[in-house]
C-alpha cells in the first residue's frame, strides 16, 4: 500500500498507556469474535514507583504530571517528536516504540483516506458525512458503549461515533490469524469506519429498533447482514482509494481478502476447536465476508451494499 507521505487525519485520539477495561461493551460493531486476546499495560503505583517516574521525567524532560496521571498520549520526547527510541516500561507505564509510532501514522493515513472517500461519496446519495474519531488504546478503553478490554478486538461505538483500536491487534492479525500485510490492517480500519457510515445513514438506528422483540437467532442473522455491509463498504473505500488516489499495490486486495476470511465466524469456530454452528454466526462466514468485500470493491458504489435486501448472502 502506497501510504507514506500522505495526509494524516487529525481525528486521532491517542489513549495508549491509560489502559483499564472492565467488561465487554454492548451495542458495538466489531471485526469479529476475537475474545481472549487482551493484555493490560499499567497498574497502581507505590511510593517507590512514583519516585522512579519523577526521576524518569527529569531525565527525559517529561511533564511529571503526565506520567503520574497516565496521560502518556500527550507526552513528547525532549526533541519534541512525541516518540521514544525504544519501548520502555517504567512504573507500569509503556512508552511508544518507533514501530508503534509508524503504525500510528499508518492508521492516521488510512483514516484520512476513508474521510476523503466518504466525504465525496455520501453526498452523491443525498447524505452528509460526519467524520468519526479513532481512539488508540492499550489494554482497555472507556467508550460511549461502556468499558472494553483489548480482547474485544477493534470496534466501533455508535453512541460516541468513535472507532477503537489497540495497535497490538495488528500483530495478532498477522501471527494468530495468518493475515499479514498493511492492507489487511487497512481493511480492519475501513470495516470499522463502514459501521460509522451505517450510523450516518441511519441504518444502525433502524437495526437497533428492529432487534426489539427478536429471538436470539433472528438477532444473530440481522447482525450478520450488518457486518457484511460494513465489509462491502470497506470494499467501496478500497475501490475509491485505488481508482482516485492510487493507494493500492499488487497483492493488497489479496491481503484484505485474507483478513476478511481469517475473521469469518466459521474460521474462528474451527480455530477454537469447536464445530461450526451457522445459527450462532454474528459476522458471517469467511466466504460471505470475502464475497461482500469484493462486491464493494468491484463496483465502488455504496448502493450495491444492500445486504438487507439480498436473498443470498
Amino acid at each position: 500500500m502506497r501510504w507514506k507521505g500522505r495526509r494524516q487525519s487529525s481525528n486521532i485520539e491517542d489513549r495508549r498507556g491509560t489502559g483499564g477495561g472492565m467488561r465487554l461493551p454492548g451495542g458495538m460493531g466489531g471485526l469479529g469474535g476475537l475474545g481472549g486476546r487482551g493484555r493490560m499495560r499499567g497498574g497502581g503505583l507505590g511510593i517507590g514507583g512514583i519516585v522512579i517516574l519523577l526521576i524518569v521525567a527529569w531525565i527525559f524532560g517529561i511533564n511529571p504530571l503526565a506520567l503520574l496521571s497516565g496521560d502518556l498520549g500527550s507526552m513528547t520526547s525532549p526533541g519534541g517528536t512525541g516518540s521514544y527510541v525504544e519501548e520502555q516500561a517504567v512504573g507500569g507505564a509503556t512508552f511508544s516504540s518507533p514501530q508503534e509510532e509508524e503504525l500510528k501514522e499508518f492508521v492516521a493515513v488510512v483514516l484520512a483516506d476513508t474521510e476523503d472517500t466518504w466525504n465525496r461519496l455520501l453526498p452523491e446519495i443525498g447524505a452528509q458525512y460526519r467524520e468519526p474519531r479513532l481512539v488508540l488504546f492499550s489494554g482497555g478503553a472507556q467508550s460511549g458503549c461502556g468499558f472494553a478490554q483489548s480482547a474485544v478486538g477493534p470496534f466501533y461505538c455508535p453512541a460516541d461515533e468513535k472507532v477503537y483500536i489497540d495497535l497490538t491487534f495488528f500483530d495478532e492479525l498477522s501471527q494468530r490469524f495468518g493475515a499479514p500485510g498493511d492492507f489487511a490492517q487497512a481493511y480492519v480500519i475501513a470495516h470499522e469506519v463502514g459501521h460509522h457510515v451505517q450510523t450516518v445513514l441511519g441504518i444502525e438506528e433502524q437495526v437497533r429498533q428492529a432487534r426489539s422483540g427478536m429471538s436470539q437467532g433472528e438477532s444473530n442473522a440481522l447482525s450478520v447482514r450488518v457486518e457484511l455491509q460494513a465489509d462491502c463498504f470497506a470494499g467501496v473505500w478500497a475501490n475509491r482509494a485505488h481508482q482516485e488516489r492510487g493507494l493500492l499495490e499488487p497483492g493488497d486486495i489479496e491481503e484484505a481478502l485474507g483478513a476478511a476470511s481469517a475473521v469469518g465466524d466459521d474460521t474462528l469456530q474451527k480455530q477454537a476447536g469447536g464445530r461450526v454452528v451457522p445459527d450462532s454466526f454474528t459476522h458471517g462466514s469467511a466466504e460471505q465476508r470475502t464475497r461482500w468485500f469484493e462486491i464493494g470493491y468491484r463496483s465502488g458504489k455504496a448502493t450495491d451494499c444492500d445486504t438487507f435486501s439480498a436473498n443470498n448472502l
